[in-house]
């Protein structure tokens, strides 16, 4: 097999994170604007990691390395892991009953998928980049290189609340170490990488914090991207005026989580079925 070979678009994507993780990390320890002339005072200070270095107060550093290296493995973990594919070929005999007609209620029509040909269960989806057919699928993510699904999802939600901490307290640092002063030509060789370094923490910081926004929405309501984009062209939620997995948020938040209280989607759905025709009965 050709070197070449092996530089898959998940390794190339996985590799570009983990490089613009710690180059960052390395720029907000590393720079320093220089020691001043004798007959000039400081025209901008030294960033915090730095000074703190070089007063040997390393608890702060060190929090922040951990940080970083903790989000960098969330990532990992989630980019890597199973998200919930669907069996194509049954392995045990209960699950394929679980997944397929068994517990299932005969009321939820199940569909074969087109390019994998599995019985879906409900709320799942394929993934063309993938190739395979995912539970609870919420949208493939081109920066993890991978399906966000069941598996996989509260762990996305993890990674995107720690990077935003990280990302927050890293633009804090490099903005701290920034200060405009003239000549411009100066100030570009003193402090022009660490500017750079603020404008994509600065872009980084606002789709991190808009996606931990929208997935906590989500997950507050028991949708998916997909379910909330899709909403219209989804059989099992265009016949409803509602979400029939909506039972609250403590109990949204407690089965996303926890996975409590236990069940299966067409559980759900039957249930809610059987409470709108019992409310249309009255």
């Amino acid at each position: 097999m050709a070197p070449w070979a092996l530089l898959t678009p998940g390794v190339l994507v996985r590799t570009g994170h983990t490089v613009l993780t710690w180059g960052i990390t390395l720029v907000l320890f590393l720079h320093d604007t220089g020691e001043p002339e004798p007959s000039r005072p400081r025209t901008h200070p030294i960033p915090p990691l730095r000074q703190w270095e070089e007063q040997g107060e390393l608890l702060l550093p060190l929090t922040f390395l951990l940080l970083v290296l903790g989000s960098l493995l969330l990532y990992l973990t989630v980019s890597l892991m199973d998200p919930g594919y669907v069996n194509v070929l049954p392995q045990p005999q209960e699950e394929a009953k679980e997944e397929q007609t068994a517990m299932v209620p005969q009321a939820i029509p199940l569909r074969r998928c087109g390019y994998c040909m599995v019985l879906q269960p409900l709320r799942a989806r394929h993934c063309r980049e993938c190739r395979r057919c995912v539970r609870r699928y919420d949208h493939h993510c081109p920066w993890m290189e991978n399906c966000v699904g069941e598996r996989n999802h509260p762990l996305f939600v993890a990674y995107l609340a720690l990077q935003l901490v990280v990302l927050l307290w890293a633009l804090y640092l490099a903005w701290s170490g920034l200060r405009f002063f003239q000549p411009w030509g100066l100030w570009l060789r003193s402090s022009g990488l660490l500017f750079a370094t603020f404008l994509l923490l600065s872009l980084f910081s606002l789709v991190a914090g808009l996606l931990l926004a929208s997935h906590l929405y989500l997950v507050a309501s028991n949708t998916t991207t997909w379910e909330f984009i899709s909403s219209h062209r989804i059989a099992y939620l265009r016949q409803r005026p509602g979400n029939p997995f909506d039972r609250g948020l403590t109990r949204n938040l407690a089965h996303f989580f926890c996975g409590w209280p236990p069940g299966s989607w067409e559980t759900l759905w039957a249930e809610d079925e059987e409470e709108e025709g019992s409310s249309q009965a009255v």
